[in-house]
């Protein structure tokens, strides 16, 4: 046995398989012979035998599937990750308005009090050659109407002063108010004091200059008030020969300013 060829073993193998081969297939060619009689006569009238049932397309469709498949369900398969994130939607209608609140309380009144704009307020009084040689009392006076209490006055006197004597004196020019002087806060005024000289200056040579007078004052009621200007001593000292206005404009102004 052991002496025979690859090719005859070959053949031996190839004899027995076939008649076996052949009788397999000749077995499945008879049953599908049968199935095709059987739905033959179904279709001929023969459907009120007991032997016979009409089936449709999908009921044959699914015989022939269990009859001839034989495919097995296989296991879950492993999920799947996460996507990524999706895009932003589309924004959304404006929603319905909310209602109204709820009553607030009942304010307070609150008066506001609108001062109006402070508007210029001033006078000037002038004189020409007033020429007034008195040593005491009111040289001259300028009438003003003064708006707010809350204000107050600037005055100037300018004009031409001289003072002579043979000896030491002191000659005083200041302003006054309804007839007195500035309390608020201290008195407008301006002096010239003369010493008695020595041989080498002649205390008696008449100079004239012209002179401001000049000052602030507050405390002073609103109104129609009368601003003079005046000549007097200056306290202790001796008085001289005064002159004021000579040969010149002299003026008195007045103006009103907020505090």
């Amino acid at each position: 046995m052991n002496m025979v060829s690859p090719t005859t073993r070959l053949l031996i193998f190839s004899w027995l398989i076939f008649p076996l081969y052949e009788a397999d297939k000749m077995r499945h060619r008879g049953l599908r012979q049968k199935d095709a009689e059987y739905i033959e006569k179904c279709s001929d009238g023969d459907s009120g035998k007991q032997n016979c049932t009409r089936q449709s397309d999908e009921a044959q469709s699914t015989t022939h599937y269990k009859m001839y498949s034989g495919c097995i369900q296989g296991p879950v398969g492993t999920p799947g990750r996460e996507g990524n994130p999706g895009v932003n939607g589309i924004p959304g209608t404006p929603g319905v308005p909310g209602r109204d609140g709820a009553k607030g309380e009942k304010g307070e009144c609150v008066s506001e009090i609108f001062e109006e704009p402070w508007r210029p307020n001033y006078k000037q009084c002038a004189w020409n050659s007033l020429n007034y040689g008195i040593d005491l009392g009111k040289i001259a006076e300028c009438s003003f109407n003064k708006l707010r209490t809350d204000s107050a006055l600037r005055v100037l006197f300018s004009g031409s002063l001289r003072l002579k004597c043979k000896a030491a004196c002191c000659q005083r020019w200041y302003f006054t108010f309804n007839g007195a002087e500035c309390a608020g806060p201290l008195p407008i005024e301006s002096i010239i004091y003369l010493d008695q000289g020595s041989p080498e200056f002649n205390s008696t040579i008449n100079i004239h200059r012209t002179t401001a007078v000049e000052g602030l004052c507050e405390g002073v009621r609103s109104g129609l008030v009368d601003v003079a200007i005046w000549v007097g001593t200056c306290g202790d000292y001796p008085r001289g020969d005064a002159s004021t206005g000579w040969n010149s404009v002299s003026r008195v102004v007045i103006e009103e300013l907020p505090k």
